[in-house]
């Protein structure tokens, strides 16, 4: 057993017992909180830079406003801030908001003009133009989309069978390096694949979830951050970690990625073998979750509940089960109808929502913790998947009988 501090943890407990129980009793009003961020996205656009070549990336400490980024293909969070005002749109239908979204999207162009930096364009084009497209049905957002999906096919290694990741890390990590983030990128594949693209992109990311499915997860359904392959060979190597707490932890976000990658495989395939899969990653991950429903961090941080949380996490798997729960058999459908809504009941509780603190919508989230970087932080992913998790719920509440239109 590990050994907290007997003065903090009383008091945690305690609080955590009254979330749980707050929790359970307070219903999701995806409208009351689609409207709460609305007004966030509108206090955060009084407050941005009007250059949009910048993005909003974190806001941490004291600060109250986002702290900005060049727009480039090294900063991976680019695409989240267009793909924030997309989701806000599709709430609001506010004609300046979408004026606001088409600029912001507009300002990732010159990223599709270069080769590609690595797996992170998935990230960079679809959460914004890939939102574009659908509510919009503009051409070009669909072109640029395959367009970027050519691209980053260019990273598959048939060796090996995955995407490389990271293509300037080769000799830090001994080998092709694969990392569970890029299980998100696959759905700008599929998208290319059925939408004018080269359907070799389908391909690549079957190929890409098979070859991680069998060598990126430990028996129990827990993954490793990075697998290591012969590039040559295609032989793994290892399984180790970049942003966990060790080799051999669950890293909560990489799970969370895992959960929501095979959703997305499994939707796009139909293939059985990837929904057993994406049920088995999720029950492990549900399985370990502290009361509130917001992942440590790392769940095998020693520091146990004094460890920092990761609200990016929590909204990535809501988000993920909103869909997964409408494939799976009743009895996981059924924990997984609860557990996304009880995520997003705590999401949008006082212990996690920024209220008046700041211009994001939730605090508490984890980035990089063993570099040091954004510990307990606002950051715009965790907006971002928590805003699309709530457009889902309002869509599928409002479609009954037709959960397919919830998503892309």
């Amino acid at each position: 057993m590990k050994t907290y501090n007997k003065i903090f943890l009383p008091f945690f407990a305690i609080a955590l017992a009254g979330c749980a129980s707050a929790s359970k009793t307070a219903e999701v009003n995806a409208e009351s909180d689609l409207a709460y961020c609305n007004e966030k996205v509108h206090a955060a656009l009084s407050h941005l830079p009007a250059d949009t070549t910048v993005m909003p990336r974190n806001i941490q400490g004291d600060a109250r406003e986002w702290a900005c980024r060049p727009v480039c293909a090294e900063e991976w969070c680019s695409g989240f801030w267009p793909g924030v005002l997309w989701y806000d749109y599709e709430y609001s239908q506010d004609p300046a908001i979408r004026a606001a979204a088409e600029q912001s999207t507009r300002s990732l162009a010159p990223i599709l003009q270069q080769p590609v930096y690595d797996h992170d364009l998935g990230f960079l084009i679809y959460c914004s133009y890939g939102n574009a497209y659908r509510l919009t049905g503009d051409d070009a957002y669909r072109k640029a989309i395959v367009n970027a999906a050519d691209s980053l096919a260019t990273l598959f290694n048939p060796a090996v069978g995955t995407l490389l990741a990271w293509p300037r890390h080769v000799k830090d990590f001994g080998g092709h390096n694969t990392i569970m983030d890029t299980m998100i990128n696959l759905e700008m594949l599929f998208f290319a694949a059925k939408n004018g693209g080269n359907p070799y992109c389908y391909d690549i990311a079957v190929s890409h979830a098979e070859t991680t499915m069998n060598h990126h997860f430990r028996p129990d359904g827990s993954c490793y951050h990075v697998a290591v392959y012969n590039p040559e060979s295609g032989e793994f190597l290892r399984g180790c970690t970049h942003q966990g707490y060790s080799d051999d932890s669950m890293w909560a976000r990489g799970q969370a990625w895992a959960i929501y990658g095979y959703t997305v495989v499994y939707r796009e395939t139909r293939d059985p073998r990837f929904l057993d899969f994406a049920c088995k990653v999720t029950d492990v991950y549900l399985d370990r979750l502290p009361d509130d429903m917001i992942p440590l961090w790392d769940f095998d941080d020693p520091r146990g509940l004094d460890a920092p949380r990761d609200a990016s996490a929590a909204a990535v798997v809501a988000s993920a089960l909103l869909e997964l729960e409408n494939y799976a058999d009743d009895t996981h459908a059924a924990r997984y109808h609860d557990a996304s809504r009880a995520m997003l009941r705590s999401l949008g509780g006082e212990a996690y929502r920024s209220g008046d603190a700041n211009d994001a919508f939730l605090l508490h989230s984890t980035g990089h913790h063993p570099a040091g970087s954004e510990i307990d932080a606002s950051i715009v992913y965790a907006d971002y998947y928590y805003i699309e998790a709530l457009n889902r719920l309002r869509r599928s509440e409002q479609n009954a009988g037709s959960p397919q239109l919830a998503y892309k």
